[in-house]
């Protein structure tokens, strides 16, 4: 049982920008169209854990859905699964613990934890094993960070540092415990 943060974030540690976007993430030439590790990283992951503000990012990219496992939304406020993506999307709510447990007992072992406030909450709850950032070389001065704060320190071992596309820096971290 494996719950992975995979994001990216700017060199001040935001995940989106002043206005919640983040069409900054995408300023970055990639000439052979590499998706820069990230299927590699699905194969890994029986499904996705992510908030509703994630999700209506996504939604707000204009493409078709980009997941091909099971995506279950954190929610207290949707009562329904936007329209056509019934069998992808599944809502969810409770405490972290036992919405972890929950999946982890209908077989989804290792869950891509994905968006701001449930990573924090993930974090707050010590529930993260591994976290893959990706640093983009740029300054936002303000917006969503990827980290709040904790009850107490988190200590993780780097395992794995990867320059990217010439400019991006991909660190792999494991949580110890």
């Amino acid at each position: 049982m494996t719950n992975i943060v995979y994001i990216a974030t700017s060199l001040d540690g935001f995940i989106a920008d002043k206005n919640n976007q983040v069409d900054w993430l995408h300023d970055i030439p990639n000439p052979d169209g590499s998706d820069l590790g990230f299927g590699e990283f699905m194969a890994r992951i029986d499904a996705l854990v992510m908030g509703r503000n994630t999700l209506e990012i996504v939604l707000s990219f204009g493409i078709d859905w980009p997941y091909n496992k099971p995506v279950f939304v954190l929610s207290n406020t949707l009562t329904k699964v936007p329209e056509g993506l019934e069998g992808k999307v599944f809502l969810i709510k409770g405490e972290l613990t036992e919405v972890i447990a929950t999946l982890n007992s209908q077989g989804y072992q290792n869950l891509y934890i994905d968006g701001g406030k449930t990573i924090q909450g993930f974090l707050q709850h010590d529930l993260i094993d591994e976290l893959i950032i990706t640093t983009i070389p740029v300054l936002l001065g303000g917006g969503i960070p990827l980290f709040a704060e904790l009850t107490a320190p988190l200590k993780f071992k780097h395992v794995k540092a990867e320059r990217l596309v010439d400019c991006l820096v991909q660190n792999s971290f494991i949580r110890q415990r």
